[in-house]
């Protein structure tokens, strides 16, 4: 973060410094108070496991730690047949790498998305100050607000499930750099403006996404008002893309494909203000839906607090609105744009599809969860409300502090969430204690079904893979399969060819009920549980 202080030299002083010191000790409290300390920094092997998206977080970075240094530096070579890119894993990069650097202070079996929590906690309330300071507004009632209400935005507390995701400080850091790079323009705008666009790459491809849009934005600002110096901009943006895609190229990135679906998983248009989990409409626990995939992706409720500023500043202030949508048309284009982009290709209006666009172009398929285009939006609307009602009312801090505590309370479901997420500690549904000194010994362990070779109905089967994979990452053996969010290449079933060939010496076979139709024979091998457990030599 020091780095980005410097580009707002001028203003890091006085109530400034006060402000960022105010932002992060709320997100320690924050952290400190939703995220359990064996959550944090989770023991070797607990007698407990993690469910979910988590799970496969927590197995990709626990095999890259574990890997000695090589090419392509984000390669866990144990991890699946061939190694796993931990970044088609979810493995969030960026911190794994950090992480890495330091791998001799932590433990065996050492993950940090955990840690990772705690450290976006801390960043989120950082990065809005920043943002809020880039449009203009330096007091510290003001910031204290925006720093409430930016740790209370239902869309970032709804995002637990998946660790990356919640990495929308990013998005906060983007808004601010390309609001200097428009009042301040400098080289070292545009160089932080590379790194950040690096840097959400390995975070989360989505979030690369956004990042560039929004960096994208200043640019246009600048050739629509009109501005000669749009032309040094745009090359700042186009070198931050260019960064992005050679980091794609090199880092393993290209190439892999998801599952598709773009369209289903978008932005119904009464999402914003449909209040899901707020305080202060209780009775509406679940999110609004038009496409039939449960509205999740698309969750994106405001917070009253937000729409309390929003509706201030369109009654009472709509001329300075208008003036700031001027001042800044590009940002204005580049947020509709991505709108555009969150509520297609199925278009919802409440529970009913009010325009279906046929199917998306090909390059879209990449992004099919399209409703979380609107994150940026949110934080648009956030900044820009939070400092016209800062700057434009004589009791304007006031009331954005104000506005930041009706967030903060309308957020409590949300939180509540959170925190009994983090706290669950699922019991192992295998022989955890048995199978683990088995794992110890052996040189390697094979999984069955692999992961590509269970159907799309399979989810009980994908669970207890999953745990398996989990329980094998405490002691980062090699296996023969896991869990990706996008494939490098179509993944095909070898399971019969594998069973066809007793366990060599050194591996272990976990052989789950599914699979068990498979095997010529048992000679070799012991039940554990449900499972059917071969060892080689």
């Amino acid at each position: 973060m020091a780095g980005l202080w410097r580009v707002e030299t001028a203003r890091v002083v006085g109530s400034g410094a006060l402000a960022y010191g105010v932002a992060a000790l709320l997100g320690v409290l924050a952290a400190a108070w939703l995220l359990p300390r064996d959550f944090v920094l989770p023991p070797a092997h607990p007698d407990w496991r993690s469910l979910g998206d988590i799970a496969q977080h927590i197995i990709a970075q626990r095999s890259f730690l574990a890997e000695p240094w090589g090419w392509p530096p984000l390669v866990a070579r144990r991890l699946g047949e061939g190694g796993t890119n931990i970044a088609l894993a979810d493995g969030i990069p960026l911190f794994a790498l950090l992480l890495k650097g330091f791998r001799s202070l932590w433990p065996p079996g050492f993950h940090g998305i955990g840690l990772w929590h705690a450290v976006v906690m801390v960043l989120q309330p950082l990065a809005a100050v920043f943002a809020l300071r880039c449009a203009g507004e330096s007091r510290l009632l003001p910031a204290l607000g925006l720093a409430l209400a930016a740790l209370s935005m239902p869309a970032w507390l709804a995002r637990h499930g998946h660790a990356a995701l919640m990495g929308h400080f990013l998005l906060l850091l983007a808004l601010g750099l390309s609001l200097s790079a428009v009042r301040r323009p400098s080289v070292s705008v545009w160089t932080w403006a590379v790194v950040l666009a690096v840097a959400a790459l390995l975070v989360h491809p989505y979030l690369a996404a956004m990042v560039l849009a929004v960096l994208g934005a200043a640019p246009l600002t600048l050739l629509l008002r009109p501005d000669r110096r749009w032309l040094a901009a745009a090359v700042g943006a186009a070198v931050a893309a260019g960064a992005v895609g050679l980091a794609l190229a090199l880092l393993g990135y290209l190439g892999a494909t998801g599952e598709g679906g773009y369209g289903n998983y978008a932005l119904n248009l009464l999402s914003p203000v449909w209040p899901a989990r707020s305080f202060f409409f209780p009775g509406i626990t679940r999110e609004i839906d038009a496409t039939g995939f449960g509205g999740w992706e698309g969750y994106a409720w405001l917070g009253l607090g937000l729409i309390a500023a929003l509706a201030l500043v369109l009654v009472g202030r709509l001329a300075a609105v208008l003036v700031v949508v001027r001042r800044h048309a590009g940002l204005a284009v580049v947020l509709l744009g991505l709108t555009a982009l969150a509520i297609t290709h199925r278009v919802g209006l409440g529970e009913h599809v009010v325009l279906d666009l046929g199917p998306p172009p090909g390059f879209l398929e990449q992004f099919r969860a399209s409703g979380r285009f609107f994150w940026p939006v949110l934080y648009g609307l956030l900044i820009g409300s939070f400092a016209l009602v800062a700057r434009t009312f004589r009791s304007g801090p006031v009331l954005v502090l104000l506005f930041g505590l009706i967030q903060v309370i309308d957020a409590a479901p949300n939180r509540a969430a959170l925190a009994d997420w983090a706290s669950r500690r699922a019991p192992w549904t295998v022989e955890a204690d048995v199978l683990r000194p088995l794992i110890a010994d052996a040189e390697r362990v094979t999984i069955l079904p692999s992961w590509p070779c269970i159907p799309p109905e399979g989810h009980a089967t994908r669970e207890r893979v999953q745990e398996l994979l989990l329980l094998v990452s405490e002691f980062v053996k090699p296996t023969n399969t896991m869990q990706l969010a996008r494939w490098p290449e179509p993944p095909l079933c070898r399971d019969a060819e594998t069973a066809a060939v007793p366990p060599v010496p050194g591996e272990l076979r976990l052989i789950l009920p599914e699979a068990r139709a498979l095997l010529g024979g048992a000679r070799g091998c012991r039940e554990v549980g449900a499972l059917l457990v071969c060892r080689g030599g």
